[in-house]
């Protein structure tokens, strides 16, 4: 293991959590066999340690008209650009992701967005930074 100060009950509290963070501490400590006082110190603990960096939450945006759900690759045209299109990318609410990567492209970004007209709009700014190709998720497996 990669870090000393964790421990098997540690993963489990982990584990736990990432099944369903709306668990009480004394939900996780009747699971992993310790107090919810014990499970808050452990908790706060792997948040010490960056192991667990933040709390999210699992959506529906169809449910809100955010029906189409793409994944774009980007070419940059120069190295010049990267600054900007990273502050385009952070300022743009449609991009819910970004990867810088290596291989194919330059970044990989995950676009949910309400229509074609809004997405061929998004596609007419990228191209401002470079080339794309767009990929659209017709089902989420997992």
């Amino acid at each position: 293991m990669a870090n000393q100060d964790i421990d098997y009950i540690d993963l489990k509290i982990l584990q736990a959590l990432l099944e369903n963070a709306f668990l009480t501490h004394k939900e996780i400590g009747a699971k992993v066999h310790l107090t919810g006082q014990a499970v808050g110190a452990r908790v706060r603990k792997l948040t010490d340690l960056g192991v667990i960096d933040g709390y999210t939450l699992r959506w529906n945006p169809g449910k809100i008209g955010l029906t189409v759900h793409a994944f774009l690759t980007v070419f940059m045209n120069s190295n010049q650009s990267h600054q900007s299109f990273r502050d385009f990318v952070l300022s743009n609410e449609a991009v819910t992701e970004v990867h810088r990567v290596s291989g194919e492209g330059c970044y990989w970004l995950r676009i949910r967005i309400g229509d074609s007209s809004e997405l061929n709009k998004l596609l007419d700014s990228v191209l401002k930074y470079g080339n794309y190709r767009l990929s659209l998720s017709i089902e989420q497996i997992k």
